[in-house]
């Protein structure tokens, strides 16, 4: 059974991490200090470590060299979470085995994706398109679902909820689940139920401070056929719910105008864990986490293919190239932490392209992939500027020690 380890990360964080990680019967341990964390490092030898680095990042480094001086632990993947950081720092850390550096407010599908790849592991994940937006004002939290119904945002709602009343110290909290955009069938059913008994398990939340805002006649009719939901009310009516949780002293004409000023303000909440937004809504970047980028130069397409798996295990994002043309290209324009090189392409060979790098101030460090194995091409390839040879074929494992290898080398 595979086991994650998780160091200095919320209760909310480890719990909600926890309950998906479950789901594929992985083994979660949870452990707050980092002196205690090596130790329990060292005795159960996970297969992955995810640890929040908001506190100190001193400390951070004291761990990693502890770890990296132990034969059995030093090759346990890490994935970090914590504050926004340079880029440049984050690389620094590959060599302990950093493959992934999530900044907070993490994205839910980006993260899970990079465990499932550590552990090789396929999550099931709801990607379905999806917007739910959560703000609090006056004690009154507005949750608002469009499009559909997504399980995996439901799930996280729990959390969200939690982490709200927590931080902002809410008392008797009232819910109003705002779903005018949604047109529900009986096929949605399960994920109402799931979506109720969510914000239900929020034990502060009681059944009669939740109200749900719809035109829709399905929901009603849902409710009426399961009791245990018989406190909550459906309404088409903003004014009045709102009206229902609080005392407003105003005339019909004014209640409009107190809804949009007093009410409907969106109060901001500082340090949200998980961000509520998915990689595949609008405005997010797909390459979330990314600790470094690698150019692979070579001509063979499946061997770009296999090249990129094995790098994407490490955190890396690739980038493909069938020519060393185009890398060369490439390069005058875009940073890149690394390269793996074939020595004979069409066209430009490898020589040709490590003759180029010599002169440019934009050269990364190069990894030769070749199946020539003649001592001649090994020594020329070395002399024009190469950090290291690899023989095809190699197992991923070999190509990913030799990365981090390289990488750590041009740190140092």
């Amino acid at each position: 059974m595979k086991k994650v380890l998780i160091i200095d990360s919320s209760k909310l964080f480890s719990d909600f991490i926890r309950e998906k990680l479950s789901t594929e019967n992985i083994t979660v341990e949870v452990t707050n200090g980092r002196r205690d964390a090596y130790t329990r490092l060292v005795t159960s030898l996970p297969d992955l470590v995810i640890m929040d680095v908001s506190d100190s990042f001193t400390d951070l480094m004291d761990f990693l060299k502890s770890k990296q001086s132990d034969p059995n632990a030093k090759n346990i993947p890490i994935i970090l979470t914590g504050p926004v950081i340079e880029k440049a720092r984050i690389a620094s850390l590959v060599r302990y085995g950093v493959i992934k550096y999530f900044p907070t407010p993490i994205k839910f599908n980006s993260f899970i994706e990079a465990i499932g790849n550590v552990l090789k592991i396929s999550f099931s994940v709801d990607t379905t398109p999806s917007i739910l937006q959560v703000h609090y004002n006056n004690n009154i939290i507005f949750v608002e679902f469009a499009q559909v119904l997504n399980r995996e945002k439901i799930s996280l709602l729990k959390y969200r909820l939690t982490e709200l009343i927590d931080k902002e110290e809410l008392s008797n909290p009232k819910v109003i689940l705002m779903m005018t955009d949604l047109m529900l069938s009986f096929v949605d059913g399960i994920n109402l139920e799931y979506l109720l008994d969510t914000i239900l398990s929020e034990t502060r939340i009681q059944k009669k401070n939740i109200k749900i805002l719809s035109l829709d006649s399905f929901i009603p009719a849902f409710l009426d056929g399961h009791p245990q939901y018989n406190e909550i009310k459906v309404v088409t009516d903003l004014r009045k719910v709102l009206r229902s949780f609080v005392s407003i002293s105003a005339t019909e004409d004014e209640v409009p105008e107190l809804i949009a000023e007093e009410i409907l303000t969106q109060q901001e909440v500082d340090d949200a864990a998980i961000d509520l937004r998915f990689n595949f809504d609008l405005d997010i970047d797909d390459k979330e986490g990314t600790v470094f980028r690698v150019a692979v130069v070579d001509d063979d397409s499946v061997v770009r293919s296999l090249l990129q798996r094995s790098l994407s295990s490490m955190g890396a994002e690739t980038v493909l190239f069938e020519n060393g043309s185009d890398f060369i290209e490439a390069i005058e324009k875009e940073h890149f932490d690394l390269a793996i090189l074939d020595i004979f392409m069409q066209g430009m060979s490898g020589f040709d392209v490590l003759t180029k790098l010599k002169v440019s101030p934009n050269s990364p460090p190069i990894i030769i992939y070749s199946q020539a194995t003649q001592r001649e091409v090994v020594i020329q390839a070395l002399s024009l500027g190469a950090s290291s040879y690899l023989v095809k074929p190699q197992k991923p494992d070999v190509i990913i020690s030799k990365a981090i290898e390289v990488l750590h080398a041009k740190t140092r």
